[in-house]
């Protein structure tokens, strides 16, 4: 094939794409690694230059399609081999914003984000409770202080979409001074549940927290970054799928966990306003 002709079916093809993605043009640019301008330039046919065999290997591999269908090789979209391993490993260490992490989240960006949180959702905590949990786990709070700002930053634009589940005893676990936070000071606990609150009422729609009663239903810690990968936090690791099945999975399992809530988005910010109001009498 001319060089012209494979420049023009894989622009044709990438154009395909991004509009089946229903993500826009940056969103797409950062799932598969390269800037907006950049693509703009693979889309706008300029030039008949292919991108690099790392960029074409990551479109393959993020929007699950062959190298030959995405070049105009081959009319057979399916892949016919595993592009990248459907399970890894990853280590959650280092700070947030140069670990995989951040990077999930900039590529996810413009799609649903689910998470099940292990504990108090890290954007919603205060300092003082980021201090002391820093303290029990022996890691930076620094690095935590960080990953709390960059995660109320993610979710203060616009086209974040990001919805959050988890039990709701852990919230009156928290209010009584319980478990893991029996040494936190109640004036402590009572103004990390006004800060959520006020957080809640500040970040909705775009971040919505839903509280199942968990002595019904029980789920693992786990992030589903759209339909890209999920990351499931196991202490200091994450197992992080690729395959779209067990994404799919995954996914099913938040859904009726947000079917199972008993607290819905719009009346969490209450629900901890209450907690916070009530002497911790839950």
């Amino acid at each position: 094939m001319d060089k012209r002709d494979l420049s023009a079916v894989f622009r044709d093809r990438l154009k395909l794409l991004l509009t089946r993605s229903d993500l826009n043009q940056s969103s797409f640019a950062a799932a598969v690694g390269i800037d907006r301008s950049a693509l703009s330039q693979l889309l706008s046919g300029a030039s008949t230059r292919l991108p690099r065999a790392e960029t074409l290997l990551n479109i393959a591999a993020q929007f699950k399609v062959s190298l030959d269908w995405l070049l105009g090789l081959s009319q057979d979209e399916g892949v016919t081999g595993e592009i990248r391993e459907s399970l890894e490993i990853e280590e959650a260490a280092g700070g947030f914003d140069r670990t995989l992490l951040a990077r999930w989240h900039a590529e996810a960006l413009g799609t649903k984000i689910r998470y099940v949180p292990a504990g108090i959702p890290d954007l919603l905590r205060t300092e003082a409770l980021v201090d002391y949990e820093a303290g029990i786990s022996n890691k930076s709070a620094q690095a935590q202080a960080v990953e709390t700002q960059y995660r109320i930053d993610y979710n203060r634009r616009p086209e974040t979409d990001m919805e959050v589940c988890m039990p709701r005893h852990t919230l009156e676990i928290f209010a009584r001074g319980l478990g893991v936070w029996s040494n936190f000071p109640a004036e402590d606990r009572r103004r990390q549940l006004l800060h959520m609150a006020e957080l809640l009422d500040d970040l909705y729609p775009t971040f919505r927290l839903f509280l199942y009663d968990g002595r019904l239903r029980y789920s693992i810690p786990y992030t589903i970054f759209g339909p890209y990968r999920a990351a499931i936090y196991v202490g200091d690791m994450y197992l992080v799928l690729n395959a779209t099945a067990p994404i799919r999975t995954l996914t099913g399992h938040f859904d009726n966990l947000i079917r199972a809530a008993d607290i819905n988005a719009h009346e969490s910010a209450a629900f901890a306003l209450k907690l916070a109001h009530i002497g911790f009498d839950v």
